[in-house]
C-alpha cells in the first residue's frame, strides 16, 4: 500500500527556509495559524535581505485583493534581488482564486509564493486540488492536550535549555492548547531565569507572579484532594495578589476545566477491560507519569457523576465571568468552590 502523503511539517518547512532551500510555491492551511505565522516570518527573514524587501515583497490579504493584481505580483520578476516573495493571507477569501489552478502548474521560478488559508478548504475543488498536486503544502491542525507537554519541551530544548517534567506539565496546564500563549510563557520564563539554562517548577510559578505555596496548580491539587478550606484560602490569596482579577479568575476556571477533563478521561481508561499501566494512563490523559498517582487519588473523591457536576459548575462560572452575571469575581469563585467540592470522599478506591 502506498504511503499516504501527509504534507510537510512545521519542522521540515522551518529547516528548509533556514537553509534557504526554497520552492516557488507553498500552500499552507489549517486552524493553527501561529505555526504558519512563524513560517511566514522565517521566510521573510531568510529569502530577502533587508534592503531588498521594499521592492521585492508583497504581503496581500485575500479579502481585500483583486485576483488579477495578485497573479501579476506572483508573475513579476525581482528587482535587483535573487527572488521576489509574495505572501497571500486568507487565500480562501480571495475572490475567483480558482484561477490559481493554472499558476500552480507553472509557477514563476524567480518568485517564492506563500498561500495561507486559516481554515481547511475544500481540497477536492480547484484551485486547492491543483495546489496540493503541484505546490509544497502542509496542514496545520490544533494540537491535542496530550501533545502539548512534548511540544513545550522541544520548544525549550531548541532554545538551548532543559526543563523539568513538572515544570512542563504546569506550563501545559496553564496554556491549554494555545501555542501562541505557550511561546509567550516560555519567553517570559526564560527572561525570568536569566543566564540559567535549567528551568524548574519554581521558575514557572514565580515567573507567573505566584508562589510555590500559593498558585493555581496547588489549588488544583487541593481540589483533587477534596480539601475545601485550603482551596478557598488559596483562591482568596490569588485574587488579592492579582492585578487583573477577571483575567486571574478566568485562568483559574480554565486550569480546573482542564484538570477535570483529565479526570474524566481517566475514568474511561480505568473502565476498560484491561487496566493500562500507570505510564500508559498518563499518556492517554496527557500528563507526565510523575503526576498520575495524584490523578488516581482524586478519583477517590470524584466519580463520573461528580465530574459531570464539576463541568456544569465550571462552565457556569466561565459564563458569569464573561459577562453573564453582575456578581464580582470573588463571589463567583467562592460559589464555584462550594459547588465543586464534594463534602465526603467516595467509599471506593481508585
Amino acid at each position: 500500500m502506498a504511503k499516504k502523503n501527509t504534507g510537510l511539517s512545521h519542522q521540515q518547512l522551518e529547516t528548509a527556509f533556514r537553509h534557504r532551500n526554497f520552492k516557488p510555491l507553498y500552500f499552507l492551511y489549517g486552524e493553527e495559524t501561529f505555526l504558519m505565522d512563524e513560517l511566514q516570518a522565517r521566510l521573510l527573514e531568510t529569502a530577502l535581505q533587508p534592503h531588498e524587501r521594499d521592492f521585492n515583497c508583497d504581503l496581500i490579504y485575500g479579502a481585500e485583493a483583486d485576483v488579477n493584481q495578485v497573479l501579476a505580483a506572483c508573475n513579476s520578476f525581482p528587482m535587483m534581488a535573487e527572488r521576489r516573495v509574495v505572501i497571500v493571507r486568507d487565500f480562501e477569501k480571495l475572490k475567483d482564486n480558482r484561477r490559481f489552478q493554472h499558476y500552480a502548474a507553472q509557477p514563476n521560478p524567480s518568485a517564492v509564493v506563500l498561500l495561507l488559508c486559516s481554515t481547511k478548504p475544500n481540497l477536492s475543488a480547484h484551485p486547492y486540488r491543483a495546489l496540493k498536486q503541484h505546490a509544497a503544502w502542509g496542514e496545520f491542525k490544533p494540537l491535542y492536550p496530550r501533545e502539548m507537554p512534548g511540544w513545550i519541551q522541544k520548544r525549550v530544548e531548541r532554545q538551548g535549555c532543559r526543563i523539568d517534567p513538572d515544570a512542563v506539565q504546569m506550563l501545559a496546564d496553564f496554556v491549554g492548547t494555545r501555542l501562541r500563549d505557550a511561546v509567550l510563557e516560555i519567553d517570559k520564563l526564560r527572561t525570568f531565569a536569566g543566564e540559567r539554562t535549567h528551568l524548574t517548577l519554581d521558575d514557572v510559578v514565580r515567573a507567573s507572579g505566584q508562589t510555590r505555596e500559593c498558585n493555581v496548580f496547588e489549588l488544583q491539587r487541593l481540589i483533587g484532594a477534596c480539601q475545601y478550606g485550603e482551596a478557598v484560602a488559596i483562591t482568596e490569596r490569588l485574587l488579592q495578589q492579582a492585578s487583573n482579577r477577571r483575567g486571574e479568575s478566568l485562568m483559574i476556571v480554565s486550569v480546573l476545566l482542564s484538570y477535570f477533563t483529565k479526570l474524566w478521561k481517566l475514568t474511561g481508561c480505568l473502565a476498560a477491560p484491561r487496566r493500562p499501566d500507570d505510564r500508559e494512563l498518563a499518556k492517554r490523559i496527557g500528563v507526565n507519569p510523575f503526576f498520575i498517582k495524584e490523578y488516581l487519588a482524586s478519583l477517590r473523591h470524584y466519580d463520573v457523576a461528580a465530574i459531570r457536576r464539576a463541568f456544569i459548575t465550571l462552565l457556569a462560572a466561565d459564563f458569569e465571568l464573561k459577562g453573564g452575571s453582575t456578581r464580582d469575581e470573588r463571589l463567583i469563585l467562592l460559589l464555584m468552590m462550594r459547588r465543586l467540592l464534594p463534602r465526603r470522599p467516595l467509599a471506593r478506591a481508585a
